[in-house]
């Protein structure tokens, strides 16, 4: 799935012999998944919708449409559906595209059925966020202002405070005029706002409700204090990040029972963090309880992160007979994600990349790295584009984005926590900041899939640029490798200026493993002008490699088999 796990539970419908055979290929890659049957396809299909939170349809598009038109209620609880035809060439996302998961749905299911996905969305067609794609609750004419937004009609973004939104197009103009005067309105508050027509409301996670209770409170009594509470200060539960408490209260089943309903997590603190929170009414009668002068404020104030400088109080403690509700609004965190492309080939970038890049408001990134991906990014993305040797400028400037509330996607090749971006960013990054990481593949697997199984026992990597990493460093690390008898892998192995480097760490090696151990050298690993060389420690050359290469020396017992390099695993059973 692109954007989100699969459905928790998948009712398959099939016609015919085709059809059930793909849906035998499904069952046999999700265990959620389940062939739903019925004394009719009919009923079968009236049952999958009955029981399960998605539906694929191994029939006509219009077959599924007369039967489920009469079931539709609504597309925030509807399950998602997916027709797949009978040859498995199309999976088209009938319905719940965005609320029910479909698009993702039809893009997962098409690639296990090497089927095209058709997802008619129309924000996902012209390549727009959804407003109902953001992971935000959102409210009022939700479709009335997304149509506006496609037609590039005039659209006002009033926002409470700079969330890290994803780009918008020109039309959407970012105002802090909140006026009613007919044109379409984009809101992000965490208010409650009269609607009209012409209004959508996104609600963003601004709100921590701190609890405190006695011993047994029911869950009922926390819910409609927290409720209450709420209503009269003009605040959305849509918008509640979290209930925070004292740890005390861990396991407090009225407190937790109430997170659970309310969908968001219980973060819990120590009755020493609380008690360093200044609040405006502390209670003697709280400290002698449980350690702190207070827990609902307290709690509300420090939220999730521990941060309660960043919080404004809004509704002091409120109190009924067992449960004690404050309410806190804290500042927006800015969003980076630091995002592995994979080594250069697009069906090795993962889905989960596109999905961060497509959520980005800023891309911060490598020239050509950046040339990879611009046919995914949305319109309206600001692209921070530097050349080689820039690293610590990138870094710092994706940090900068963030740390000003922007959602900043921060772009590496391979994996970026693997001699790439991730480290330099994260020597910035504070704790104002949510970070994302995004695995890719690295050009180290990629290499060793060209060259077959040298990687199948342990081995280690090694950079071998000492701009920034001392020589006598970078041998001693090759020394180790050579004599724990790793196989061997090298990054950034040789350039125009670092020309000896290379043969120096191979003559390490050859000292302590056959001089016939299997070398192999993958250049521009899944990209064009690929190649693969096969040589050992005695005969190869040095010069054939740059710094498109990566370099995989065998340990004692790799070995060449049918022209591939393997490194055996030593089961046992081999024995």
């Amino acid at each position: 799935m692109t954007d989100q796990n699969p459905p928790a539970r998948i009712g398959l419908v099939a016609a015919t012999a085709a059809g059930r055979r793909h849906a035998d290929t499904v069952t046999a890659a999700w265990p959620h998944a389940r062939l739903i049957e019925g004394e009719s396809v009919a009923d079968a299909l009236r049952g999958a919708w009955a029981e399960c939170d998605a539906v694929i349809a191994f029939l006509a598009t219009g077959a599924v449409v007369r039967i489920l038109a009469p079931l539709l209620d609504d597309k925030r609880t509807d399950p998602a559906v997916v027709v797949v035809d009978e040859a498995a060439r199309h999976a088209v996302a009938l319905l719940g595209g965005h609320a029910g998961g479909g698009n993702a749905l039809a893009e997962a299911v098409g690639a296990l059925l090497d089927a095209r996905p058709v997802i008619t969305t129309a924000t996902d067609a012209v390549g727009l966020p959804g407003l109902d794609t953001l992971g935000w609750p959102v409210r009022g004419a939700v479709a009335v202002v997304s149509r506006a937004i496609l037609d590039g009609e005039p659209v006002r973004l009033v926002a409470d405070a700079d969330w890290p939104l994803p780009a918008l197009p020109p039309n959407v103009r970012v105002t802090d005029e909140d006026t009613t005067d007919g044109g379409h309105r984009l809101l992000v508050t965490d208010r409650v706002v009269p609607l009209d027509g012409r209004t959508a409301v996104l609600r963003p996670p601004s709100l921590v409700a701190g609890v405190g209770a006695s011993r047994g409170v029911p869950a009922a009594e926390v819910a409609e204090l927290l409720h209450r509470v709420l209503v009269e200060a003009g605040l959305d539960p849509a918008s509640l990040r979290c209930l925070a408490s004292a740890d005390v209260k861990a396991d407090e089943a009225g407190i937790r029972d109430t997170a659970d309903a309310l969908g968001v997590p219980l973060v819990t603190w120590p009755a020493t963090r609380l008690a360093a929170v200044d609040v405006p009414h502390p209670s003697e009668v709280v400290r002698a309880a449980v350690g702190t002068p207070s827990v609902a404020e307290a709690a509300a104030l420090l939220g999730p992160h521990g941060r309660p400088d960043d919080a404004t109080l809004l509704v002091g403690k409120t109190a009924s007979t067992m449960a004690t509700v404050a309410v806190a609004r804290h500042a927006p965190r800015g969003r980076l994600a630091v995002v592995g492309l994979g080594p250069g080939a697009a069906d090795l970038r993962t889905p989960r990349a596109v999905v961060e890049l497509r959520r980005a408001a800023v891309v911060v990134g490598l020239d050509q790295y950046l040339d990879q991906v611009r046919d995914v990014l949305r319109p309206g993305i600001r692209v921070l584009s530097s050349g080689l040797g820039a690293e610590e400028e990138r870094a710092r400037a994706a940090v900068a984005e963030a740390a000003a509330g922007r959602a900043v996607a921060l772009i590496g090749s391979g994996d970026a926590g693997v001699y790439a971006m991730a480290s330099p960013a994260l020597e910035y990054a504070d704790e104002r900041i949510d970070v994302v990481g995004v695995p890719g593949v690295t050009a180290a697997l990629a290499a060793g899939a060209l060259l077959g199984a040298p990687l199948g026992h342990d081995h280690a990597y090694v950079s071998l640029s000492d701009l920034h990493t001392p020589w006598e460093v970078i041998e001693r690390r090759v020394t180790a490798a050579a004599e724990g008898d790793f196989v061997t892998l090298f990054y950034n192995p040789r350039s125009r200026a670092r020309d000896w480097q290379l043969g120096k760490a191979l003559g390490i090696l050859a000292a302590h493993r056959p001089a016939d151990t299997p070398v192999g050298v993958v250049r521009n690993a899944s990209r064009p002008g690929e190649r693969v060389h096969l040589a050992t420690l005695a005969t190869l050359d040095p010069g054939i490699v740059d710094m498109y290469s990566v370099v995989v020396v065998g340990s004692s017992d790799t070995r060449v088999v049918a022209g591939r390099m393997v490194t055996p695993r030593g089961y046992r059973w081999r024995s």
